[in-house]
Protein backbone atom coordinates (compact mmCIF):
# COMPACT_ATOMS: atom_id res chain seq x y z
CA UNK A 1 0.00 0.00 0.00
CA UNK A 2 1.94 3.53 -1.07
CA UNK A 3 1.44 6.28 1.31
CA UNK A 4 -1.84 8.46 1.24
CA UNK A 5 -2.02 11.54 -0.79
CA UNK A 6 -3.14 15.21 1.02
CA UNK A 7 -6.36 15.49 -0.51
CA UNK A 8 -6.67 19.18 -2.31
CA UNK A 9 -10.42 18.97 -1.11
CA UNK A 10 -11.12 21.67 1.62
CA UNK A 11 -14.67 20.48 2.14
CA UNK A 12 -15.57 19.09 5.79
CA UNK A 13 -17.85 16.06 6.12
CA UNK A 14 -19.72 15.00 9.20
CA UNK A 15 -20.34 11.22 10.18
CA UNK A 16 -24.18 10.17 9.48
CA UNK A 17 -25.74 10.48 13.03
CA UNK A 18 -23.60 12.55 14.43
CA UNK A 19 -26.30 15.15 15.63
CA UNK A 20 -28.45 11.80 17.31
CA UNK A 21 -24.64 10.79 18.44
CA UNK A 22 -24.14 13.71 20.79
CA UNK A 23 -27.53 14.61 21.74
CA UNK A 24 -30.31 11.91 22.47
CA UNK A 25 -28.47 8.82 23.01
CA UNK A 26 -25.77 10.27 24.55
CA UNK A 27 -28.30 11.48 27.54
CA UNK A 28 -30.32 8.32 27.11
CA UNK A 29 -26.91 6.37 28.46
CA UNK A 30 -25.76 5.38 24.69
CA UNK A 31 -21.71 3.78 25.24
CA UNK A 32 -19.68 3.03 22.70
CA UNK A 33 -19.25 -1.09 23.78
CA UNK A 34 -16.17 -2.24 23.34
CA UNK A 35 -17.16 -6.03 22.89
CA UNK A 36 -14.95 -7.07 25.46
CA UNK A 37 -17.50 -7.56 27.94
CA UNK A 38 -15.15 -7.24 30.85
CA UNK A 39 -13.89 -4.02 29.90
CA UNK A 40 -17.58 -2.57 28.64
CA UNK A 41 -18.06 -3.69 32.72
CA UNK A 42 -15.22 -1.54 34.00
CA UNK A 43 -16.45 1.05 32.18
CA UNK A 44 -19.43 1.02 33.30
CA UNK A 45 -21.23 0.03 29.74
CA UNK A 46 -18.28 1.50 27.03
CA UNK A 47 -16.39 4.38 26.51
CA UNK A 48 -18.90 8.02 25.79
CA UNK A 49 -19.77 8.34 22.41
CA UNK A 50 -16.81 10.77 20.65
CA UNK A 51 -14.51 10.76 23.42
CA UNK A 52 -11.00 10.40 22.52
CA UNK A 53 -9.07 7.47 24.67
CA UNK A 54 -5.61 6.76 25.40
CA UNK A 55 -4.48 3.22 25.32
CA UNK A 56 -0.91 3.37 26.85
CA UNK A 57 1.40 0.74 26.89
CA UNK A 58 4.70 -0.79 26.43
CA UNK A 59 5.73 -3.27 23.92
CA UNK A 60 4.08 -6.64 24.33
CA UNK A 61 1.33 -5.51 26.35
CA UNK A 62 -1.21 -6.00 23.46
CA UNK A 63 -2.17 -2.73 22.40
CA UNK A 64 -2.56 -3.15 18.98
CA UNK A 65 -5.02 -6.61 19.65
CA UNK A 66 -6.90 -4.59 21.76
CA UNK A 67 -7.30 -1.86 19.34
CA UNK A 68 -8.35 -4.39 16.54
CA UNK A 69 -10.78 -5.85 18.79
CA UNK A 70 -12.41 -2.78 19.81
CA UNK A 71 -12.75 -2.04 15.66
CA UNK A 72 -13.67 -5.51 14.50
CA UNK A 73 -16.66 -5.53 17.55
CA UNK A 74 -17.72 -2.28 16.53
CA UNK A 75 -18.07 -3.71 12.87
CA UNK A 76 -20.03 -6.24 14.44
CA UNK A 77 -21.99 -3.81 16.05
CA UNK A 78 -22.71 -2.09 12.73
CA UNK A 79 -20.06 0.38 13.46
CA UNK A 80 -17.20 1.09 10.51
CA UNK A 81 -14.04 1.70 11.97
CA UNK A 82 -10.35 2.82 10.34
CA UNK A 83 -7.20 1.56 11.43
CA UNK A 84 -4.54 4.21 10.65
CA UNK A 85 -0.72 2.60 11.24
CA UNK A 86 2.34 4.70 11.11
CA UNK A 87 4.60 1.66 11.77
CA UNK A 88 3.12 -1.87 10.61
CA UNK A 89 2.82 -3.16 6.70
CA UNK A 90 -0.67 -4.14 5.59
CA UNK A 91 0.29 -7.71 4.75
CA UNK A 92 1.80 -8.02 8.34
CA UNK A 93 -1.55 -6.95 10.47
CA UNK A 94 -4.01 -9.00 8.11
CA UNK A 95 -1.88 -11.79 9.24
CA UNK A 96 -1.57 -11.12 12.78
CA UNK A 97 -5.27 -10.42 12.62
CA UNK A 98 -6.11 -13.82 10.96
CA UNK A 99 -4.61 -15.52 13.99
CA UNK A 100 -7.52 -14.05 15.80
CA UNK A 101 -10.37 -15.05 13.70
CA UNK A 102 -10.09 -11.62 12.27
CA UNK A 103 -10.79 -11.32 8.42
CA UNK A 104 -9.82 -7.48 7.79
CA UNK A 105 -9.63 -8.12 3.90
CA UNK A 106 -13.22 -9.14 4.20
CA UNK A 107 -14.54 -6.25 6.27
CA UNK A 108 -12.85 -4.00 4.02
CA UNK A 109 -14.45 -5.36 0.59
CA UNK A 110 -17.69 -4.68 2.18
CA UNK A 111 -16.72 -1.27 3.20
CA UNK A 112 -17.15 -1.61 6.97
CA UNK A 113 -13.33 -1.34 7.66
CA UNK A 114 -10.02 0.42 6.30
CA UNK A 115 -6.40 -0.08 7.00
CA UNK A 116 -4.70 2.98 6.40
CA UNK A 117 -0.87 3.12 6.02
CA UNK A 118 1.20 6.03 6.15
CA UNK A 119 4.40 7.90 7.74
CA UNK A 120 3.47 10.43 10.81
CA UNK A 121 5.43 13.22 8.42
CA UNK A 122 2.43 12.92 6.01
CA UNK A 123 -0.35 13.53 8.41
CA UNK A 124 1.96 16.55 9.93
CA UNK A 125 2.18 17.89 6.41
CA UNK A 126 -1.49 17.89 6.27
CA UNK A 127 -2.43 20.58 8.38
CA UNK A 128 -5.87 21.67 8.85
CA UNK A 129 -6.53 19.35 5.49
CA UNK A 130 -6.48 16.39 7.23
CA UNK A 131 -5.01 13.17 4.82
CA UNK A 132 -8.12 10.97 6.61
CA UNK A 133 -11.11 13.09 4.94
CA UNK A 134 -11.75 10.99 2.18
CA UNK A 135 -11.39 7.63 4.04
CA UNK A 136 -13.18 9.34 6.59
CA UNK A 137 -15.98 10.42 3.81
CA UNK A 138 -15.88 7.14 2.13
CA UNK A 139 -16.26 4.66 5.19
CA UNK A 140 -18.05 6.66 7.59
CA UNK A 141 -16.79 5.33 10.43
CA UNK A 142 -18.03 5.45 13.86
CA UNK A 143 -14.73 4.04 15.30
CA UNK A 144 -10.74 4.70 14.53
CA UNK A 145 -7.72 3.99 15.52
CA UNK A 146 -3.84 6.01 15.56
CA UNK A 147 -1.17 3.36 16.09
CA UNK A 148 0.68 5.18 17.24
CA UNK A 149 0.67 8.92 18.93
CA UNK A 150 3.93 8.45 20.33
CA UNK A 151 5.27 8.20 16.64
CA UNK A 152 4.70 11.71 16.09
CA UNK A 153 7.52 12.84 18.69
CA UNK A 154 9.85 11.67 16.15
CA UNK A 155 9.16 14.88 13.65
CA UNK A 156 8.20 17.68 16.14
CA UNK A 157 9.44 18.97 19.76
CA UNK A 158 7.55 18.70 22.88
CA UNK A 159 5.18 21.82 22.85
CA UNK A 160 4.56 21.22 19.08
CA UNK A 161 3.76 17.55 19.97
CA UNK A 162 1.16 18.92 21.92
CA UNK A 163 -0.49 20.93 19.48
CA UNK A 164 -0.51 18.26 16.88
CA UNK A 165 -2.26 16.56 19.27
CA UNK A 166 -4.45 18.44 19.84
CA UNK A 167 -5.42 19.12 16.41
CA UNK A 168 -5.88 15.37 15.56
CA UNK A 169 -8.16 14.85 18.51
CA UNK A 170 -10.32 17.56 17.80
CA UNK A 171 -10.23 16.83 14.27
CA UNK A 172 -11.95 13.34 14.98
CA UNK A 173 -14.54 14.56 17.12
CA UNK A 174 -15.92 17.23 15.30
CA UNK A 175 -16.66 14.55 12.74
CA UNK A 176 -18.64 12.58 14.97
CA UNK A 177 -15.86 9.48 15.11
CA UNK A 178 -14.88 7.77 18.95
CA UNK A 179 -11.28 7.58 18.30
CA UNK A 180 -8.53 5.27 20.50
CA UNK A 181 -4.90 7.07 20.40
CA UNK A 182 -2.59 4.68 21.32
CA UNK A 183 0.64 5.29 23.14
CA UNK A 184 3.97 3.64 23.44
CA UNK A 185 5.48 3.69 26.73
CA UNK A 186 9.51 3.08 26.98
CA UNK A 187 9.55 1.64 30.43
CA UNK A 188 8.53 -1.97 31.40
CA UNK A 189 8.80 -1.98 35.12
CA UNK A 190 7.68 0.40 37.61
CA UNK A 191 5.23 3.07 36.97
CA UNK A 192 4.80 2.53 32.69
CA UNK A 193 2.10 5.36 32.61
CA UNK A 194 4.18 8.54 30.99
CA UNK A 195 0.95 10.21 29.07
CA UNK A 196 0.93 13.19 31.52
CA UNK A 197 5.28 13.97 31.13
CA UNK A 198 4.16 14.32 27.13
CA UNK A 199 1.55 16.67 28.13
CA UNK A 200 -1.55 15.00 26.37
CA UNK A 201 -3.31 13.59 29.54
CA UNK A 202 -5.56 16.50 29.30
CA UNK A 203 -6.30 15.98 25.59
CA UNK A 204 -7.77 13.05 26.25
CA UNK A 205 -10.94 11.94 27.60
CA UNK A 206 -9.88 8.71 29.10
CA UNK A 207 -6.73 6.46 29.56
CA UNK A 208 -6.26 3.05 29.56
CA UNK A 209 -3.07 1.69 30.89
CA UNK A 210 -1.65 -1.67 29.99
CA UNK A 211 0.81 -2.71 32.12
CA UNK A 212 3.17 -5.69 32.98
CA UNK A 213 3.91 -6.69 36.82
CA UNK A 214 6.37 -9.32 37.92
CA UNK A 215 4.66 -11.28 40.67
CA UNK A 216 6.45 -14.29 42.72
CA UNK A 217 9.06 -14.39 39.58
CA UNK A 218 6.00 -14.69 36.94
CA UNK A 219 5.43 -11.71 34.41
CA UNK A 220 1.25 -10.71 34.25
CA UNK A 221 -0.32 -8.41 32.71
CA UNK A 222 -2.66 -6.20 34.55
CA UNK A 223 -5.11 -3.78 32.77
CA UNK A 224 -6.48 -0.19 34.59
CA UNK A 225 -8.54 2.73 33.96
CA UNK A 226 -6.82 6.00 35.11
CA UNK A 227 -9.20 8.59 33.65
CA UNK A 228 -12.56 8.44 32.62
CA UNK A 229 -14.61 12.25 31.67
CA UNK A 230 -18.50 12.52 32.51
CA UNK A 231 -18.63 8.80 33.57
CA UNK A 232 -17.73 6.42 37.19
CA UNK A 233 -15.71 3.68 35.96
CA UNK A 234 -13.82 0.58 37.59
CA UNK A 235 -10.45 1.55 39.29
CA UNK A 236 -9.43 -1.43 40.37
CA UNK A 237 -6.52 -3.22 38.40
CA UNK A 238 -7.56 -6.62 36.43
CA UNK A 239 -5.48 -8.86 35.00
CA UNK A 240 -6.26 -9.99 31.50
CA UNK A 241 -4.95 -12.42 28.83
CA UNK A 242 -4.08 -12.69 25.04
CA UNK A 243 -6.06 -15.61 23.61
CA UNK A 244 -6.37 -16.91 20.43
CA UNK A 245 -9.46 -15.01 20.23
CA UNK A 246 -7.69 -11.60 21.32
CA UNK A 247 -7.80 -10.01 24.68
CA UNK A 248 -9.92 -11.65 27.87
CA UNK A 249 -10.03 -9.26 31.32
CA UNK A 250 -10.44 -11.66 34.10
CA UNK A 251 -10.52 -10.89 37.66
CA UNK A 252 -9.13 -7.87 39.79
CA UNK A 253 -5.35 -8.08 41.84
CA UNK A 254 -7.19 -8.48 44.98
CA UNK A 255 -4.16 -10.21 46.87
CA UNK A 256 -1.42 -7.58 46.08
CA UNK A 257 -0.80 -4.03 46.73
CA UNK A 258 2.00 -1.45 44.65
CA UNK A 259 1.19 -2.94 41.16
CA UNK A 260 1.87 0.30 39.79
CA UNK A 261 5.18 1.30 41.56
CA UNK A 262 6.54 -2.25 40.02
CA UNK A 263 6.53 -4.03 43.68
CA UNK A 264 4.09 -5.56 44.56
CA UNK A 265 3.40 -7.37 47.63
CA UNK A 266 0.58 -9.61 49.26
CA UNK A 267 -2.43 -7.52 50.68
CA UNK A 268 -1.89 -7.63 54.70
CA UNK A 269 -5.41 -7.63 54.88
CA UNK A 270 -5.97 -10.67 52.56
CA UNK A 271 -2.79 -12.05 54.39
CA UNK A 272 -4.77 -11.69 57.69
CA UNK A 273 -7.94 -13.11 56.35
CA UNK A 274 -6.14 -16.22 55.20
CA UNK A 275 -3.68 -16.68 58.13
CA UNK A 276 -7.32 -16.50 60.36
CA UNK A 277 -9.22 -19.14 58.43
CA UNK A 278 -6.05 -21.49 58.56
CA UNK A 279 -5.84 -20.86 62.21
CA UNK A 280 -9.93 -21.55 62.07
CA UNK A 281 -9.85 -24.75 60.51
CA UNK A 282 -6.75 -26.00 62.18
CA UNK A 283 -8.79 -25.31 65.85
CA UNK A 284 -11.72 -26.75 64.35
CA UNK A 285 -9.92 -30.23 63.47
CA UNK A 286 -8.04 -30.40 66.71
CA UNK A 287 -11.27 -30.03 68.64
CA UNK A 288 -13.21 -32.46 66.26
Amino acid sequence: MSDIEVSSSNQKTRTPGFDQLFSGNAEGGFRVKTGIVELDEMLRGGFMPGDAVMLSGSAGTGKTTLALQYLVNGVKLGEPGIYVTFEELPDQIYRDAKNFGWDLQRMEEEDKFRLVCTSPNLMLESGDDSLLDDVIRDVQPRRLVIDSLSHLEMFVTKDAMRMEAYRLVRHLKTRGVSSILLWESLQISGATVNVADAGLSFLVDCIVALKPVEIESSLRRALVILKMRGSDHDKRLREYEITSHGVKISTPFTQYEGLMSGSPTRSLTDEAANNWAFAFAKNKQKHS
